[in-house]
């Protein structure tokens, strides 16, 4: 059985109890980072002996998994899922597979017919979305932003498109701090009346919300990671 399991997007308060018992029973965790997934499954530990203090818990085998690994390490997966092992996929924040790692497995899952069930979790996407105020009925996910500029101008210009036949789509997207002045600029040519949220830092001690169109917004200093929602058409 593979358990895509959702993880919280910054403070490990956010982890559910029944997240926490399908990582302490896995025998194998798939990890986009070994590090900080430690300090993840130790929370798991604590909060399963707390509620169950005579509980076994599991050491699972703890395996790297991200983008540039994931044909790679496919066979392996398979053959412990095969096993009818219990694997469970992590991403670093958030839901795997959304903009994260795990669709390989998930379609080769699907093609061997193996089964496989989702543990929902937080999410930035729909926690940046309240935070906007905007109406959020429609809104599209566009995931990380193009880094060359061509391509995120024509993506950009999509935007209008779309908000001419949908005026009311609300945009959601992932940015680098390292790139969001590039970006801002960029919809400041094409989108200069829009109003935009950047959520940075989401659910962390120093989260911050910034609110205003993207002339007005050059001048925040951005650091960690941010999500961007792009309002609907003025």
């Amino acid at each position: 059985m593979l358990n895509v399991v959702a993880t919280p997007i910054g403070n490990l308060d956010d982890l559910s109890y029944r997240q926490a018992k399908i990582l302490t029973s896995s025998d194998m965790i798939l990890v986009e980072d070994t590090r900080t997934a430690k300090n993840l499954i130790d929370r798991a530990k604590e909060m399963v002996k707390l509620d169950s203090p005579s509980t076994a818990l599991k050491t699972p085998k703890i395996e790297s998994y991200y983008k540039d690994v994931e044909m790679q390490k496919l066979p392996l997966i398979m053959k412990w899922l095969e096993r009818e092992n219990m694997v469970s996929l992590i991403s670093e924040a958030g839901m795997p597979l959304i903009s994260d790692p795990g669709y390989l497995l998930i379609k080769a899952c699907i093609h061997k017919s193996i089964p496989f069930t989702v543990i929902p979790g937080p999410s930035a996407v729909t926690t940046a979305l309240i935070y906007a105020g905007f109406k959020s009925d429609e809104f599209m996910f566009l995931g990380f932003l193009p880094k060359k500029g061509r391509k995120l101008q024509k993506l950009i210009e999509k935007i209008i498109t779309v908000q001419e036949i949908v005026p009311e789509t609300v945009f959601v997207a992932f940015e680098s701090p390292l790139r969001i002045h590039e970006t801002l600029e960029c919809i400041e040519k094409v989108l200069p009346l829009h109003q935009l949220v950047i959520a940075r830092e989401l659910t962390k001690k120093f989260e911050e919300i910034h609110r205003g169109t993207a002339s007005e917004l050059q001048t925040t200093e951005m650091k960690g990671e941010i999500t961007l929602i792009i309002g609907p058409s003025p």
